[in-house]
């Protein structure tokens, strides 16, 4: 489960990472795009406005409003 606060609310910095399969990436990807939300391929954001295929599959990084550090992967790390 997660639970949401509010800003202003004062939370370290987390990272959530969440193992998604291709078809639900193709549409998240879709609407980061569409929403023109910042993102990145890496987790340094040195690869703005792409997506990395690491892992044998792809990945993407944006922050959510309180900005936490949401990950998007379509494999495992160690598969």
């Amino acid at each position: 489960m997660l639970q949401f606060a509010e800003p202003p609310v004062e939370i370290q910095m987390q990272h959530y990472a969440f193992l998604v399969d291709d078809e639900l990436f193709d549409r998240a990807y879709a609407r980061l795009v569409e929403w023109d939300v910042t993102h990145w391929a890496d987790p340094q954001m040195t690869r703005p406005g792409e997506t990395n295929t690491e892992h044998g599959g792809r990945g993407v990084y944006f922050k959510d409003p309180a900005g936490h550090a949401i990950e998007l992967i379509t494999q495992p790390y160690l598969s």
